[in-house]
């Protein structure tokens, strides 16, 4: 039969001493205690000499897996009995005792002659009844769908087993009226929605407030309904309050009701779906087909649904990563990690908008593990690099520290199977030791894996996902808010543009000519005003002085330019050196600090104000040393002139200031403070900066607008001849400046166009404010007087 790609499986595992296996069943006294020889479970259909006594025997006595070839018989038809006998022995063993897991796929890829024929039902079988043994919540429908030819089978098992306990395997106290149709104190169980290794959860009625809620009954141990009654936030499922039934020791959870099916069914419709054929609409189609075997309608159309359906799939993984970072955050400012992220424990609502659920194994918002991880659990397939040192730690290992940094990585590997179909690491045998699945992780993610992202997949997502999958925690984002404003960005076009532009394009490689931009923004406007300065002034006022006076003008007039231009040089690189030299270090691999970058970003967001701050400054310094110049080489001159000198010296400074600004700043904005955002993380100081730049800019741009206005009022007074030189001076001032004006108003409107949509990056709302360029987000709650349609059972469990 076609099997699909292996993937490692979601198991749950917590450290410290083994769990109580339960009563011994087995005939024969080597077996470990619950687990079984299948000649005494349910009919196989076969009797051979398998060699199982001798796998059992080494199990025992070394603790360790071995190779099963060494127990197969010879013979083909025999061998194949004899392998799946052997991988039901080694599955109890790996699962219940040595905590090293397998799954059916793994067992395929190292013996093919499995698939020569369809697996046995009871070997499937084995395989669920294990995995709940060992303490994880199984969903049976995921078998179903994956094992078609063997479903009634694997159902009949399910139902007979005579090792099964209670309803559902559970042993809960007193479970023998958990039952759809009865009523359980306030609560009418209208149909079980799912169960798991320590819960049942039922869709139920409320009788005292009529209203639909899902019931999660489990035994009263714990602490998760103090944890998640903590936490009111629209991407957290809401609990509303439990009930403890003494008498019974059970404790009943009771919590919104969200029926739009889990990540888990997402990531199937994923992997049985090409790249090129996946878009929102996909998610959509998950949660519409989960209500449909529910026997619920499929809702109406709505502006969050019409909004997910446009867009595309990479889009798609960022607005639900977008929810759930802010969720993580939510969470962790009181005190809460969830430590279990992964598909199955985000719920759907029937609009799409994502639920974190099942905080069983959370704990306080930072954890000191010294030396192991007696209270550590979580999903090995999702474990940070951190948790999995922490849970195979030998007794030596140093403490290690669990944040929420912890949460957002497991956040990253689901995010990112949920975009590509597979996990970010090459897990290919599910029973490999943390220790080892702790070294690949510190690896990073490898060339292969990235390239399995989708075509369409922006450089920003990939960036964002590649930064939480970081191996060391002080690399990735630090908080779930900071990881939201990223996924903000991914949402938004024109900012994941600016942000993360395309690798080959111009603008990504512009960074390199920093210093050579600065010096022809800054020199060649200041040469023009330097050029007007002197022929303005020479036919006006210097030309009427006697000759050695002009002469001693000129020394002047050459000392202040060779002076001012290399010392305004001076000053704007020392002024803007973070500017500068900081996005090229990291473009060229270096790392800096948070303090650094921010005050990177601060100073290249202020490059062009802080440019013509310097080179109007010293403008100012030669409208005082010419007045003086002159009143030392010609003992004074008209007031006329004087007016004629400040005017001129007005023009240059404008000139000096209005183009060199937003041609630095277009340059800045563009090219070089997107880097340090996309090597960074973005702060409320820079939504801050970026308003700030945005008032600035403004003001210059009435500068820049004064410029040919100034020369019209200079030509009704300047009184020279139309052939005049300084007359063609200011006319041609006049016609440049309206030129330069058209052009810089340009810079303005793209400068203003890409700070905007930085800056709703930046300060985008809170959970209930708009979502940059998308709708805002909202929460879907069944009205309490109208109950769902019905006519069978959900399998996703809050």
């Amino acid at each position: 039969m076609d099997r699909p790609a292996p993937h490692q499986g979601d198991a749950t595992v917590v450290a410290g001493p083994p769990p109580t296996l339960g009563p011994d069943n087995g005939p024969s006294s080597t077996e470990p205690r619950g687990i079984r020889s299948r000649g005494s479970g349910p009919n196989t259909g076969f009797v051979v000499d398998t060699g199982v006594g001798r796998l059992v025997a080494h199990w025992e006595e070394s603790g360790a897996p071995s190779d099963l070839t060494d127990y197969l018989p010879d013979a083909d038809a025999v061998r194949r009995a004899a392998l799946v006998e052997l991988i039901m022995v080694d599955l109890a063993y790996r699962w219940l005792r040595a905590h090293r897991p397998k799954r059916i796929a793994d067992y395929c890829l190292e013996f093919p002659e499995l698939l020569a024929a369809p697996l046995p039902p009871e070997l499937v079988y084995e395989e669920y009844r294990v995995r709940r043994l060992s303490g994880e919540a199984v969903d049976p429908d995921e078998y179903d769908a994956e094992f078609p030819l063997q479903a009634e089978r694997f159902e009949w098992l399910r139902e007979h087993d005579p090792r099964s306990v209670g309803a559902g395997g559970l042993d809960l106290p007193g479970s023998e009226d958990l039952a759809v149709g009865h009523r359980l104190d306030d609560f009418d169980l209208v149909t079980e929605l799912g169960h798991g290794a320590f819960a049942r959860v039922f869709l139920a009625r409320q009788r005292s407030m009529q209203r639909w809620v899902a019931l999660k009954i489990s035994r009263n141990v714990g602490t998760e309904a103090q944890t998640l009654a903590q936490l009111d936030h629209p991407y957290i499922v809401r609990v509303f309050d439990q009930r403890v039934l003494e008498d019974r020791q059970l404790r009943m959870l009771f919590m919104e009701y969200v029926p739009g099916g889990t990540l888990l069914d997402v990531l199937r419709l994923v992997r049985d779906t090409p790249p090129e054929h996946r878009s929102g609409r996909l998610l959509l189609d998950s949660i519409d087909g989960v209500l449909a075997r529910k026997g619920e309608m499929r809702p109406a159309d709505s502006g969050i649904r019409t909004e997910i359906a446009a867009l595309s799939w990479p889009e798609t993984v960022a607005w639900i990563g977008l929810r759930l970072a802010e969720a993580l955050d939510y969470a962790s400012d009181r005190g809460v990690l969830h430590r279990d992220i992964k598909p199955a424990n985000v719920l759907l609502t029937v609009e799409g908008e994502p639920k974190l659920a099942d905080f069983n194994v959370s704990s306080s918002a930072e954890v000191d593990v010294p030396g192991g991880g007696s209270v550590m659990a979580g999903s090995v397939a999702y474990m940070s690099p951190e948790q999995l040192a922490a849970v195979s730690a030998p007794e030596a290992a140093a403490v290690a520290r669990i944040d929420t940094r912890s949460d957002i990585y497991a956040l990253g590997v689901m995010l990112w199977e949920l975009l590509t179909g597979s996990r970010p690491f090459v897990d290919a045998r599910s029973g490999e030791s943390p220790a080892v699945l702790l070294e690949r992780r510190r690896r990073g993610v490898d060339d292969a894996r990235q390239s399995s992202l989708p075509a369409d997949c922006p450089a920003a997502l990939r960036r964002v996902l590649l930064f939480s999958l970081a191996p060391d925690p002080a690399d990735r984002w630090s908080s779930g808010r900071k990881l939201a404003r990223q996924f903000a960005l991914c949402l938004d076009p024109h900012a994941r543009d600016l942000v993360d532009p395309p690798p080959a394009s111009r603008r990504a490689r512009m960074w390199r000519w920093a210093l050579p931009v600065m010096i022809a923004a800054i020199g060649i406007p200041n040469l023009l005003a330097a050029g007007y300065n002197y022929y303005y002034n020479r036919e006006l006022i210097v030309s009427g002085l006697s000759v050695p006076a002009q002469h001693y003008l000129e020394q002047v007039h050459l000392v202040i330019g060779a002076l001012a231009f290399p010392l305004g040089a001076l000053l704007i690189l020392s002024w803007c050196r973070l500017a500068l030299t900081v996005p090229r270090g990291v473009r060229e691999g270096r790392s800096y600090g948070p303090v650094v970058l921010g005050r990177a970003r601060a100073a290249t967001l202020n490059m062009g104000h802080r440019a013509v701050v310097v080179s109007f400054a010293l403008w100012m310094v030669a409208g005082i040393v010419y007045p003086i110049a002159l009143q030392v080489a010609a003992g004074g001159i008209p007031l006329g002139a004087y007016t004629h000198l400040i005017t001129s010296l007005v023009v240059c400074g404008a000139v000096a200031v209005a183009y060199p600004f937003f041609i630095v700043t277009y340059y800045a904005v563009r090219c070089l403070y997107p880097i340090l955002l996309s090597h960074g993380e973005i702060r409320s100081d820079d939504g801050r900066d970026i308003r700030t730049l945005r008032l600035v800019s403004t003001r210059y741009l009435a500068v820049a607008a004064s410029v040919p206005l100034v020369g019209v009022a200079g030509l009704s007074f300047v009184g020279a001849g139309p052939g005049s030189t300084v007359n063609m001076t200011v006319r041609v001032l006049c016609l440049g400046g309206i030129l330069a004006f058209i052009g810089v108003y340009q810079l303005f409107r793209r400068i203003d166009s890409d700070l905007r949509a930085l800056a709703r990056v930046a300060t985008f709302g809170v959970p209930s404010g708009a979502v940059p360029g998308h709708g805002r987000p909202r929460t879907s709650q069944q009205s309490p007087s109208s109950p769902p349609s019905m006519s069978g059972s959900g399998s996703s469990p809050p």
